[in-house]
């Protein structure tokens, strides 16, 4: 299963970013100012930023919640938008 959300900003490149960095502390993260991948415990993270949006990419494992997956990653994305967070996420 793969869940893909594409989010409408302008600073998708700021906020894969500051994920990564932030996530790279505990797990093998890659990423550049276009894209990044973070290997989370739940499944592989991958984000690709435009000029005004952030596809957000989420391969959960089998045993994962996906829900519960979906929201751990909003809620951190969603904490480095705090200026227009809430984010909106439209998983499909």
């Amino acid at each position: 299963m793969t869940l893909t959300a594409t989010v409408p900003t302008t600073s998708g490149s700021r906020y894969l970013q500051q994920l990564c960095k932030h996530w790279s502390h505990k797990f093998e993260t890659s990423f550049d100012a276009e894209k990044g991948e973070i290997a989370f415990p739940m499944g592989p993270i991958r984000m690709e930023a435009t000029a005004d949006t952030l596809v957000v990419t989420l391969e959960p494992n089998a045993d994962a919640d996906a829900e519960t997956f979906k929201q751990v990653v909003a809620d951190h994305l969603d904490r480095f938008a705090f200026r227009e967070a809430p984010l909106p996420f439209k998983w499909q």
